[in-house]
């Protein structure tokens, strides 16, 4: 039996999704619609070249989903229509117009607290299973980081106490990601989300639920650094017809959740993220320490790295690693960064879930609890003070970042 998906949204990170299903199987890409009609051409062109599949290119997203072919959906839209999309699909699913079982969705769940409970009520009625798409819980090194850490360290000195989470670039690809009423917040929600569920993984004790590390608070600090510069301003107005001067978000976050366990030991969560990165590419970096151990993942510290003199050409491209600033000098290069992010692992699960018709680990309870998280945060941040974790406080808050009332120097 193969899962049959449909993808809504064509971009960046569905595409990254076609080169993560190039590694499971019984899964098969029967279908795409994304509102740039190009994009979903191009999108299905990879998908048929990749072997995964030769989607049919939908133009009306009712008739996508009332394909009885398609039995799970893939939603990779821009942050401001996930609840959006969801409640379309489930109205084809409620009207029995659908086969579709399971939405896998990519992070963030949400832009705030309110709209990820409404989507969880939403998909719980119309009883479908849902996986929340948190590729670096997935990440080869991550996986194999915690089973050690766990099964050698852990066992002989005692738990890990603190893990240190970053994921830095230059700045997103796309123009949506630098419109905070929009998007819903800049480098925090765009990325401490992964900082803060990779740390949350590395620290849960594998033999224990989730619900067994408890946070406590929640400290953080955001500011832009970068981007509200004058020469930035007039880069993104021109690339992206954004002005960010009237409408900031921060590139730069630090937050740290203050954890208790069953034992009642203290547990910490650091986490940084920004848009300030100008090196190779992306970097994504993990330390976890313990009582008489620890563990370091640097993504761009691979087993491959290239030289090109100046006297070398090269045009721009990403054909080294994702959001590389160069061509030239010494290059590291990630040779499948599907794999190495963590997507096939994330993809893989989620298949074999729907398929199982069984609910993902990954599923969109923990999406919830990240939003609340990082709500917390922009929550701290605003009052310039650490908040004890409280969900009922946040269950309506909207950071001013997200309102378009929030300047980098403030």
């Amino acid at each position: 039996m193969h899962l049959r998906i449909a993808f809504l949204g064509s971009g960046f990170s569905a595409r990254f999704h076609l080169r993560g299903l190039v590694g499971v199987r019984n899964v098969e890409v029967r279908a795409v619609y994304s509102r740039n009609p190009q994009s979903a051409k191009e999108f299905s062109l990879i998908s048929e070249e990749l072997g995964v599949g030769k989607p049919k290119v939908y133009d009306d997203i009712s008739k996508m989903l009332s394909d009885k072919d398609i039995n799970a959906v893939w939603l990779t839209v821009p942050n401001n229509v996930h609840l959006e999309y969801t409640r379309r699909i489930v109205e084809e699913v409620n009207q029995g117009k659908s086969n579709i079982i399971g939405i896998a969705i990519e992070k963030p769940l949400a832009r705030n607290v309110k709209e990820a409970k409404e989507m969880i009520r939403l998909v719980e009625k119309a009883s479908l299973l849902h996986g929340y798409l948190e590729n670096q819980v997935f990440m080869p090194s991550v996986i194999k980081g915690k089973e050690l850490l766990w099964q050698m360290g852990a066992k002989s000195s005692g738990r890990p106490y603190l893990a240190r989470a970053a994921e830095e670039h230059s700045g997103p690809h796309n123009s949506w990601f630098w419109k905070p009423t929009i998007s819903g917040g800049g480098a925090l929600l765009d990325m401490t989300c992964h900082s803060l569920e990779t740390t949350r993984y590395v620290l849960t004790d594998p033999n224990k639920e989730k619900s067994s590390l408890k946070p406590v608070s929640v400290y953080s600090e955001i500011a832009t650094l970068k981007w509200n510069k004058k020469e930035y301003v007039s880069y993104l107005k021109q690339k992206y017809n954004v002005d960010f001067d009237k409408e900031q978000a921060e590139d730069y976050a630090l937050t740290i959740v203050y954890y208790k366990d069953n034992e009642d030991n203290l547990v910490i969560s650091e986490t940084r993220t920004s848009w300030n990165f100008v090196g190779a590419g992306l970097r994504l970096t993990v330390e976890v320490l313990g009582p008489e151990y620890s563990l370091n993942i640097n993504t761009l510290q691979p087993e491959l790295f290239t030289f090109f003199s100046r006297n070398v050409k090269i045009p721009q491209s990403e054909a080294f690693v994702e959001k590389q600033n160069a061509e030239q000098g010494l290059m590291p290069v990630i040779p499948d960064e599907a794999v190495t992010y963590g997507y096939q692992g994330e993809d893989r699960h989620m298949v074999e879930s729907f398929l199982a018709r069984r609910m993902p680990t990954e599923n969109w309870y923990d999406g919830l609890f990240i939003v609340e998280l990082m709500m917390h945060a922009y929550l701290s941040a605003e009052l310039g003070k650490k908040v004890n974790f409280s969900p009922q406080q946040i269950e309506d808050f909207i950071p001013k970042v997200a309102k378009g009332e929030w300047r980098g120097t403030e």
